[in-house]
């Protein structure tokens, strides 16, 4: 199923290829954060991608123009899928971040992170943003698309506002992919089930803890292709 993405969370390059090749059949693709890459670096990316693994790698790119574009083009060179880079790093750093993309053949797709999953209006506003999460990623979301950028990282909640300012095409990530029945929501605290996330109009859905810390991740991660597969 191409639209789950199962999130790697984990410490070691062993238990990411166990996941990975428990899930291959069922995970679009897995994504990378700073947790496995610092702990195993650069050569695991190399490794799954070789694999033939799609490889979302998200560590959220957030400094000056020319350190994102070298950064960016690093990560192109690993061979990756996808890339993520703080939308509010602004539209330079954005236009440099989608242009060291293109100048390698086959280059990643670039998203922008809007606003954190973790966030409410309290969080966004003890940061001297005055704005409501809804309006701060309706902003971030118009400011990547006019910088070029493929598509952005939100909630689900913000997945039809997305849309409506940003088009059918503009790919959506989204993270905080729960089930508020049964699955503890952490630190989440934007989240919706699969099968809403999808309705509402994800491109993709990020998944981790929910699949990776399950007793069976394999059919963890079935029944949430299953809810995706009704409303896909």
């Amino acid at each position: 199923m191409d639209q789950l993405l199962v999130a790697l969370d984990v410490d070691s390059s062993d238990r990411a290829f166990e996941l990975t090749d428990q899930l291959r059949d069922v995970a679009g693709g897995f994504k990378i954060g700073s947790r496995l890459f610092c702990a195993e670096g650069p050569q695991l990316v190399r490794d799954l991608v070789s694999s033939g693994h799609r490889i979302f790698l998200d560590l959220k790119y957030h400094d000056i123009p020319t350190t994102v574009d070298a950064a960016v083009r690093a990560a192109s060179e690993l061979g990756v899928w996808m890339v993520t880079v703080h939308a509010s790093g602004g539209y330079d750093m954005l236009v440099a971040a989608k242009e060291a993309a293109a100048r390698v053949e086959g280059g990643p797709k670039i998203v922008a992170v809007t606003v954190l999953t973790s966030f409410d209006d309290r969080n966004l506003h003890s940061l001297g943003v005055s704005r409501s999460v809804r309006q701060q990623v309706e902003s971030l979301a118009q400011l990547a698309k006019s910088a070029g950028i493929d598509g952005v990282v939100a909630s689900p909640l913000e997945i039809e506002l997305i849309r409506k300012v940003c088009g059918d095409e503009f790919i959506v990530v989204t993270p905080g992919i729960r089930n508020p029945t049964t699955d503890k929501l952490n630190d989440q605290k934007r989240t919706m089930d699969a099968a809403a996330a999808i309705q509402a109009g994800a491109s993709y859905l990020v998944v981790g803890r929910p699949i990776t810390q399950a007793v069976d991740p394999l059919t963890a991660a079935l029944e949430i292709t299953q809810q995706i597969s009704k409303h896909g």
